[in-house]
């Protein structure tokens, strides 16, 4: 049975990032366990690890973003400034990941790196941002419906999962600024 906005403890934006979240960690478990695994095993998951983080960060700084930007406090803007940066950093690994021309211990390496950005960006997320904006649910659950269809848009049924479509890297203006 489908769950509706009464019966979920987290307003629909926060529920389909934290969704994001734990998929993620569950394919770095994945690619961490196939390690000794042959090279095409570990580049199917880390290809599918860049391509879901990629459209996760695109729908992040195309909406998330620019809404925490209108609704939070000037106090914690840095908050959203350093996901900023952190996605950036992530965002070079990755080109470095889907460039790699050998499975080896440097793009294990790389791929181990990503990992640990992911989860330091994700432990500020659901312990800083989320609960500073959680009593925003009216906003927040139609938020998540735009985040969905994007995400929808970024990441068609019909296209293979390790191949998104790259979005352009942020401006960084949000959108007071761009209606200014």
């Amino acid at each position: 049975m489908p769950k509706t906005k009464s019966d979920k403890q987290h307003p629909l934006a926060i529920e389909a990032l934290m969704a994001d979240h734990r998929k993620v960690e569950a394919l770095f478990k994945d690619y961490e366990k196939a390690k000794q695994a042959d090279d095409d095993s570990r580049r199917d998951i880390a290809e599918t690890i860049c391509a879901e983080l990629t459209v996760h960060a695109a729908v992040e700084e195309e909406i998330f973003y620019p809404w925490l930007r209108e609704t939070l406090e000037e106090d914690d803007m840095d908050l959203v400034e350093e996901a900023q940066v952190e996605h950036d950093g992530a965002k070079d690994l990755i080109a470095q990941i889907q460039a790699a021309a050998d499975v080896d211990d440097v793009y294990d390496a790389k791929v181990k790196v990503l990992s640990e950005y992911i989860k330091h960006h994700v432990k500020e997320e659901e312990e800083e941002i989320f609960p500073s904006v959680s009593s925003e649910k009216e906003a927040l659950d139609e938020l998540g419906e735009e985040m969905a269809a994007r995400k929808a848009e970024l990441q068609p049924s019909d296209a293979p999962a390790s191949k998104p479509i790259m979005p352009p890297k942020s401006s960084g203006m949000n959108r007071k600024a761009a209606a200014r």
